[in-house]
């Protein structure tokens, strides 16, 4: 979209203001000037976790904070629920909190947002509004964004990247005004504005915006012995509904505070904000009222219509919480017609909550008469381009001329399917017996000790056929494919998978096509262990009522990775624990590389990612990295395994004993360390060599625990091949800087050899 006259004049000074601060120009997108913002504000803490397509503020920040550009502590959680928790408790220890997340995560943290609002503790979050799942879109909407409206929350708007930077800014001091204390979302639209360049103004230091801010207010705090507080007490009523009633009063105490703090900003940038925001509407007869990026495209249209003598004007918000109700009924009283736009459905509700909240407000105004259109549009990121906004216009237009709403609610641009079509046609089925060949022979002990397996040469395999085609859109070389296909080659008849969140998942099944040609099965990061766990249930009690006819050698595999099984942790945990018989899969890329190579606590120590930079104040990840096996092993559970991509008769082998376990026992995991050349940045070449290192240098031991026996399965000290970790270090270019750090890469060092001494102990005791 053109940048018009009006955006160029918002960030010119206006009037004869005081002297103001030096500002400098530049092109930025709504990240970068949300990072931006955060660093002058200089948060005294970040908690979050990864998700497209906010993350993008917690890998600039993290690059600012090597080189030591800002000072907040950067804490990167094991979900957006966890990360919710990081900032409540930092802004309890009486500091400034800052967060960031989009649509689903969002979602999972959204249990603490009213915990966070009750207690009054200021904070401000961005949400980069995206489509909520299912099924899973990353790109935007406002399906997110409306779940915040009943959480205690102010949320203010950001239309474009100049006013992601100013409200941000904004965003503190209304959250700490004394008569205010709740914390508030700063919203835009993921993609449209996170990603999208504009030109903006900014101050070129942080004394300016410091200046704005003032220091933080003493509120009451956890950190002062001498005031202990009780933060967040049970409460019957009626101090319950007392609780509330100040939060109401709070969230009108933000009606007034907000528009001093506009004025403010203003005074010292030369940039106006108001709660509503009005666009030609002096005169305007019809209207469209939409949100953020969407009515900066309205805009250009209503001057196409206005040059045409069309009397159209367009409304918007700065604020949704709290709703600016009297504004909205003032800017429409003389309006004939309005389209309100919903980048989001409330479904059966015959409109968007927007629709509603909108209705509401002129019913309370005795003297309107505007009639109302409600149009859905612009989900899961579907473009609204010049071409959309003219045909609401057009409808609000023939509403105004001829005194009646044809269609009060409608979508647009949806195509309703046809009433003869079904399911797009997936991949013809396999061969059962092709695909119950027998290439492995699995036999127990009599004496009670580990399985005894026995595989075909690995040529064989081939005439086993694969359960995933090879049509998908992984990275070259990437290795999560062909472990998978070395371990569902080694494993006989039928299957159905669950893929959470994650590479594998996302480049398999792009709608219609998909590259499984056996059952599958989507859930979030989250929750897909208790998913599978009860699809596997399920299962049994089907064919203990006859109600399904199948073979007895069902298995069923939960496929995790791109740090699955941190978020997914718990879940997991709970189906060990649970006993069902199930295999939990996990692929070990040490990151999250679907959304952009992130830190995930399965990165080790020192290595680079795109939220742990290597610059002049930081070296990489600060922590070392979780042992899922052994935790997993500590639920008890019959067997626990790690494999690599470079070993693959290893593999076969444990997968074939992975099935058995699953079949016959209960559940299993297993951990397989595959390669990621791209975010590794390592030759597709090397591939094998730098896997081989990291299993020779003993950073990724190979073992079994086996009915709570441990024994390692290749040992690299007995064949005399044990190499030291720099020399793995050496060839990925996400730790070639560890070569130059030798205190760091020692420490590193003594870390793997205690992990890789306490293993060879367990391997060599009876009962571990």
């Amino acid at each position: 979209m053109a940048i018009r006259a009006r955006d160029l004049a918002r960030g010119a000074a206006q009037g004869t203001a005081r002297r103001r601060p030096a500002q400098v120009a530049g092109f930025k997108s709504g990240n970068e000037m949300a990072a931006l913002a955060a660093s002058q504000i200089n948060f005294h803490l970040m908690g979050y976790y990864p998700i497209t397509p906010s993350t993008e503020i917690a890998e600039l920040l993290d690059e600012m904070k090597a080189e030591g550009l800002h000072d907040i502590a950067m804490v990167p959680a094991d979900g957006e629920h966890g990360a919710a928790g990081i900032c409540y408790g930092a802004s309890v220890g009486g500091g400034r909190v800052f967060n960031a997340t989009s649509a689903n995560g969002y979602l999972y943290a959204l249990e603490q947002m009213p915990v966070q609002a009750g207690t009054r503790m200021p904070a401000v979050l961005d949400l980069v509004t995206r489509t909520v799942s299912g099924p899973l879109d990353i790109r935007g909407d406002h399906s997110d964004l409306y779940f915040a409206l009943n959480t205690g929350w102010i949320v203010l708007l950001a239309r474009d990247p100049q006013a992601v930077y100013d409200m941000n800014i904004i965003a503190v001091r209304l959250s700490e005004h004394p008569d205010v204390r709740l914390p508030v979302i700063v919203a835009f639209d993921g993609f449209f504005t996170s990603h999208q360049k504009r030109r903006v103004s900014f101050f070129p230091d942080r004394d300016p915006v410091q200046a704005f801010l003032g220091p933080r207010p003493d509120f009451p705090h956890a950190l002062d012995p001498q005031r202990p507080i009780t933060f967040g007490p049970y409460m019957n009523d009626p101090d319950l509904i007392n609780n509330k009633y100040q939060l109401h009063l709070a969230m009108e105490a933000a009606r007034r505070v907000l528009p001093e703090l506009y004025a403010e900003w203003a005074e010292l940038t030369g940039r106006e904000y108001r709660t509503v925001d009005l666009y030609r509407m002096e005169d305007a007869e019809a209207a469209v009222f939409l949100l953020n990026s969407a009515a900066e495209t309205a805009k250009d249209v209503a001057d196409q219509l206005r040059a045409e003598g069309r009397k159209v004007g367009v409304i918007s918000l700065n604020v949704l919480r709290p709703f600016p109700a009297e504004e909205i009924r003032r800017a429409l009283r003389g309006v004939k017609a309005v389209l309100v736009g919903d980048r989001a459905d409330s479904y059966g509700s015959c409109g968007g909550n927007l629709t509603h909240e909108v209705k509401a407000a002129l019913k309370d105004d005795p003297e309107n008469r505007t009639l109302v259109l409600s149009r859905v549009y612009g989900l899961g990121g579907l473009e609204f381009d010049p071409a959309d906004a003219r045909a609401f216009f057009e409808a609000a237009l023939e509403a105004a001329e001829t005194g009646r709403v044809a269609v009060p609610f409608d979508y647009h641009g949806a195509s309703p399917a046809g009433s003869g079509q079904g399911l797009p046609p997936g991949l013809p089925p396999l061969d059962p017996e092709a695909l119950r060949l027998p290439l492995v022979q699995v036999k127990e002990d009599p004496t009670g000790g580990p399985l005894q397996v026995e595989h075909a040469p690995l040529w064989a395999f081939r005439n086993r056929p694969g359960r995933i085609a090879p049509g998908h859109g992984a990275c070259p070389g990437c290795g999560i494919f062909p472990s998978l296909d070395q371990f569902f080659r080694a494993i006989s008849g039928d299957v159905v998978v669950l893929f959470q969140t994650g590479c594998a998942m996302v480049v398999t099944t792009g709608y219609p096509y998909t590259a499984h040609r056996v059952t599958y099965i989507h859930n979030l990061f989250q929750n897909g262990a208790a998913t599978l766990s009860g699809l596997v249930e399920m299962f049994h009690e089907r064919k203990r009522r006859g109600e399904i006819q199948v073979r007895d050698d069902f298995t069923f595999v939960m496929v995790t990775g791109d740090g699955g099984m941190d978020i997914g942790m718990g879940p997991a945990i709970g189906t060990a624990l649970r006993g069902h018989r199930l295999i939990i899969l996990e692929y070990d890329n040490e990151g999250y590389m679907n959304t952009g190579s992130q830190l995930s606590y399965s990165t080790p120590l020192g290595h680079m990612t795109s939220t742990s930079h290597v610059g002049s104040h930081q070296a990489g990840k600060w922590f070392h990295h979780k042992d899922t096996p052994q935790i997993m092993a500590a639920c008890h559970i019959p067997y626990v395994f790690t494999a690599a991509q470079s070993y693959p008769e290893d593999l076969i082998r444990k997968a074939a004993k992975a099935q058995w376990y699953a079949q016959n026992a209960g559940p299993v995991y297993g951990k397989i360390l595959i390669a990621c050349p791209l975010n590794w940045r390592s030759e597709e070449s090397m591939t094998t060599e730098i896997l081989q290192a990291a299993v020779n240098s003993c950073f990724f031991p190979l073992y079994e625990i086996e009915k709570g026996k441990t024994r390692i399965t290749y040992d690299p000290e007995a064949l005399g091949k044990r190499v030291p970790v720099r020399e793995w270090a050496a060839l990925m270019g996400k730790t070639r800087h560890l070569l130059k750090d030798p205190e760091l890469l020692s420490e590193i060092e003594a870390e793997v050899d205690r992990r890789w001494q306490r293993l060879k102990a367990m391997h060599e005791h009876p009962l571990l």
